[in-house]
């Protein structure tokens, strides 16, 4: 009797398991689709050159395993609903090819990033008009021609369209008006022509639009105002014209609003000031006219402004002490504007940015109530005068000055430079000194820009140590006299070097050859002798050179570039010959 209890009590035990095993399935592996994968593996068959070894982790059947770079899977499907190829940042790498229209036969695609590829070339295929799962559409920065496709307007789930930086043209398509899901559209750095479609009165859930740096022509649209959950308008660098609407103030959650270098006229309108998140506001470059309005006093998260290259005329609101409290870069540069001195609602408040060129200021150089905090001044093309006295006193964050084409005049010797100073542009002044303040071991490591042309500096050429970081070096239209000094090969990473219009004498240092990032050189009107080095031809980089007016004899270095300069850069010379000047006697 026991054993039948216990073989029954077995036979149970058999059961439940068998039906518990039933119940429970064994994990499936997803092995991609076919379509799917014969629809990736087309475009890399397009893709003639990859630079990024993307693609050559493309192999095997699965591509839904993660070892196909770029490529993502839905899990219960086993269908690719990602594709996201993009060139790292800093990364020099490339593709070089076209975009498959097979791409299209990926249905359940949601996402398609092809980005930064810099070669990719070619039409966007209208196949890709079938991803109706598509939410984002990212095509930035590749080499893409022709049209945008009307059929993209099918894409109804579309949220983020962007297609910046390729070669494409003709006019933003109307059909896009139908994807009604757009957050972010970005056409920016294209071709594009005609308006801004008036079908785009329908996207109200736009939040950022950039359609900057195409060829875009008529008014901005009223609708515009009507975007609601707008944070972000950049239409700058088209032909857009025009008064700015009034509907655009409408935006209480605008950020960011760039109109700069289009063809807008009129006022700005008072209502700016309604613009409460405002944090940015650049207008420079088109045709306004009248005043800075007051109003823009009630900004409070504003921290850039710039009108400048305008038709702005005097007088400028007197903000008040608590007004645009944020605000850290101002540009009214080159308006109407006759300022006389510089405001104090601007010497006094906290500012890192300061460009007012051309704005008529007159006497002494300004004294900043807060110099601590300035990065970068631009007072250039004024009527600035007598001297430089006490001006860069506590100026520790100053990395760029900019006082040219003004009256300054003082020792240029005598001058103390803030120690992280990266660029000084004082050309076109009345100074005298010499060069050995600015140019010494304390300034060698942070200067990469030194302009001080057309002055009237006298002296020699200091030493160069090494570890400069110079890229700019103007000394053009002075009273420098002595050699050209060896130790100028020193300056590996300069570009550019003008000692044009000086007393230079000496002959050229063939160690100049070691200058190979070296795009301009031009030591014309001195009276440099001997010959020029056969050694320059080791600057490949040349784009430009001028030996014109010395003394120079002997052949003309006969390789490119220096072959092919025009025979100008070399006339008014002792002797030099040879090509593009007549030849050489001795090769007769």
């Amino acid at each position: 009797m026991q054993l039948w209890i216990w073989v029954f009590n077995i036979f149970l035990i058999i059961s439940f398991l068998s039906e518990f095993s039933e119940s429970v399935e064994p994990p499936q592996v997803l092995i991609c689709s076919e379509e799917d994968r014969a629809s990736l593996l087309s475009f890399k068959a397009c893709i003639s050159e990859d630079t990024t070894e993307t693609l050559s982790s493309w192999i095997g059947k699965d591509c839904c395993d993660g070892g196909w770079e770029g490529v993502q899977c839905n899990p219960s499907t086993g269908r690719v609903n990602v594709l996201q190829i993009q060139r790292p940042q800093g990364s020099d790498t490339y593709m070089r090819g076209t975009l498959s229209p097979s791409l299209g036969n990926l249905h359940f695609l949601e996402v398609m990033v092809i980005s930064g590829m810099k070669h990719i070339t070619g039409a966007i295929p209208s196949s890709f008009s079938n991803l109706t799962h598509l939410t984002q559409l990212v095509l930035e920065d590749n080499s893409l021609g022709g049209y945008i496709p009307l059929s993209l307007g099918r894409l109804s789930l579309l949220q983020t369209l962007s297609l910046n930086g390729n070669h494409l043209k003709g006019p933003i398509p109307p059909t896009l008006g139908s994807v009604r899901n757009l957050v972010q559209i970005n056409l920016a750095r294209n071709l594009l022509s005609g308006i801004i479609p008036l079908s785009f009165k329908t996207l109200q859930n736009l939040q950022n639009l950039d359609l900057s740096y195409n060829l875009l022509c008529g008014p901005i649209p009223d609708y515009v105002g009507e975007f609601k959950n707008l944070t972000y308008i950049d239409l700058s660098y088209n032909v857009l014209s025009g008064r700015i609407p009034i509907s655009l103030f409408n935006l209480v959650n605008l950020q960011d609003l760039s109109l700069s270098y289009n063809k807008f006229t009129g006022n700005i309108p008072d209502q700016i000031g309604s613009l409460k998140s405002l944090a940015s506001l650049q207008l420079s470059g088109n045709q306004l006219t009248g005043h800075v309005p007051l109003s823009i006093s009630k900004l409070q998260n504003l921290w850039y402004l710039n009108v400048s290259k305008n038709g702005l005329s005097d007088t400028l609101p007197c903000i008040p002490s608590k007004g645009i409290p944020a605000l850290l870069t101002i540009d009214l540069s080159y308006n109407n504007l006759s300022l006389g001195s510089v405001p104090d609602w601007i010497r006094s408040k906290q500012l890192r940015e300061v460009n007012l060129a051309g704005c008529k200021l007159k006497g002494n150089l300004p004294n900043f109530i807060r110099p601590d905090s300035l990065s970068s001044i631009d007072l250039s093309d004024n009527y600035l005068t007598d001297g430089i006295s006490n001006f860069f006193t506590n100026m520790s964050s100053l990395q760029m000055v900019k006082l040219s084409n003004n009256q300054l005049k003082f020792d240029i010797s005598q001058i103390k430079l803030p120690t992280g100073l990266s660029s000084l542009d004082l050309h076109a002044n009345l100074l005298v000194g010499s060069l050995s303040t600015i140019i010494n071991n304390s300034t060698s490591s942070s200067l990469e820009v030194i302009d001080v042309s057309n002055n009237f500096i006298s002296g020699h050429i200091p030493e160069f140590v090494e570890g400069s970081s110079l890229k700019v070096l103007n000394f053009g239209s002075n009273n420098i006299s002595g050699p050209l000094p060896v130790s100028i090969s020193n300056l590996v990473d300069l570009e550019r070097l003008d000692i044009s219009r000086n007393h230079i004498l000496g002959t050229i240092p063939p160690d100049l050859s070691q200058l190979v990032k070296l795009q301009w050189l031009d030591i014309s009107i001195n009276a440099l002798t001997g010959q020029i080095p056969g050694s320059l031809s080791l600057i490949t980089n040349l784009r430009h050179a001028n030996f014109r007016a010395n003394r120079l004899c002997g052949e003309i270095p006969q390789c490119r570039p220096f072959n092919i300069f025009p025979a100008v850069a070399y006339a008014h010379n002792s002797c030099l010959c040879g090509k593009p000047l007549q030849p050489c006697k001795s090769k007769e």
